[in-house]
């Protein structure tokens, strides 16, 4: 009896743990989803992961300062009603600490203005570049419409914009044992092509011309993809273990 009511607190305390952890990913996946990655300064990743695609309201910035003397946010809370890359940027930041803070500024006529995230921020030489599905929408991120399925990607980078690299890996493979994976590139207009000379994660050599490489892991592990001033590819988990075991 005396090591019971410890044991039913313990109990109560991982529920009430895994009912918080849900209630948070729900919170982070409400209504339709769509994957989002913002890649800073440097090639940094701030985050990758799969969020809720919803109208928000979004707070301007005095701070926002990075388009010059005049164009700072009024401080004033503006509506997204249409779940758009912005909105779906700000949402996100509300449970990704590495995001914070979004600086807006909506002291231009043509829509909201992106300064900065997570401390990186627009410059003379750097701008944030906004790709839906690979593909340049050349709007404003508050224009850009997402639904549910899409893949939105926010980079800091110089103008003519680099290319987006895509790495495409096995989802569980054989300690130990090689397994193949490719690297291709989207530009401007979300035309692919293979990739060579990238370096992957954990890979014996950069990719061929054909944009391929072997890779051989004794455990679980994220793989990425760089190339040069290229964006950072997408992070791929590859499950490792003595049969192929899942992570």
């Amino acid at each position: 009896m005396p090591r019971f009511i410890p044991f039913r607190l313990a109990v109560v305390s991982a529920l009430a743990l895994i009912l918080l952890l849900s209630t948070a990913a729900l919170a982070v996946a409400k209504g339709p989803a769509a994957d989002l990655r913002v890649v800073g300064g440097g090639g940094k990743v701030l985050t990758e992961d799969r969020f809720g695609v919803v109208p928000v309201s979004i707070k301007t910035s005095r701070q926002a300062t990075c388009f010059g003397a005049g164009t700072a946010g009024s401080g004033k809370t503006v509506a997204v009603k249409t779940p758009t890359a912005l909105s779906m940027l700000v949402q996100a930041s509300k449970f990704t600490a590495a995001l914070k803070p979004v600086q807006l500024t909506d002291a231009f006529s043509f829509g909201l203005g992106l300064c900065g995230v997570g401390g990186f921020e627009t410059t003379k030489t750097l701008s944030w570049y906004l790709k839906l599905n690979h593909v340049n929408p050349e709007l404003g991120g508050d224009a850009v419409k997402v639904h549910a399925g899409d893949e939105v990607l926010w980079a800091l980078a110089s103008f003519p914009y680099p290319d987006e690299l895509s790495l495409t890996a096995p989802r569980v493979v054989a300690a130990g044992k090689p397994f193949g994976v490719r690297v291709v590139a989207y530009d401007d207009k979300g035309r692919k092509r293979p990739v060579g000379g990238a370096t992957v994660t954990g890979a014996s050599s950069p990719t061929g011309s054909d944009g391929r490489t072997t890779v051989t892991l004794s455990k679980p592990r994220r793989l990425v993809a760089r190339h040069g001033g290229d964006i950072p590819s997408n992070g791929e988990l590859v499950c490792a273990g003595r049969n192929g075991a899942a992570c």
